[in-house]
């Protein structure tokens, strides 16, 4: 019985001191999340100004204004056309000024210009004839934008 007293007893003295003992401390309120804010999208760069890509010249264009018949090499009779890529935005004046060059002089042919406002790549077209032909020789075109100069290609005719 001795037993069974002791055993009560040493089960008391422990539960008492559970119950006395250090309580459990409430767990720890973990930070409020951050305030979630709706995630706005980059948007893409905007294209200030406009640059030239490309000048291809040819003997025959598209109605995209893109050259179907690509050279740098021209016979006397042929309309040369220049097709001018861009990139960019706003409204710009493209140039074209024709030459030709012999013997270290340069004479102008001619100069044209169109505005432009792409919004975007965009393709713009230039070209210059001559029915009676052209003189053989070494050519060139030079494209500028808003009198800058931006790009140019030479050729001949042959």
């Amino acid at each position: 019985m001795r037993k069974k007293y002791l055993i009560a007893t040493f089960a008391a003295i422990v539960l008492t001191l559970n119950a006395c003992g250090k309580k459990a401390e409430a767990p720890t309120s973990q930070p409020a999340p951050a305030p979630t804010t709706a995630t706005v999208p980059t948007p893409p760069p905007v294209m200030v100004g406009v640059t030239v890509n490309t000048i291809t010249l040819g003997s025959a264009i598209g109605g995209d204004k893109k050259i179907t018949r690509a050279t740098d090499s021209f016979d006397k009779k042929d309309t040369i056309y220049a097709s001018v890529d861009t990139a960019g935005a706003g409204s710009v004046k493209l140039k074209a000024r024709w030459t030709y060059r012999k013997g270290g002089q340069e004479s102008l042919v001619k100069e044209d210009s169109q505005t432009i406002a792409p919004t975007g790549l965009a393709t713009s077209e230039f070209h210059i004839s001559k029915p009676g032909g052209w003189p053989a020789g070494d050519y060139q075109v030079a494209i500028s934008v808003d009198d800058k100069a931006a790009s140019s290609k030479t050729f001949m005719v042959k």
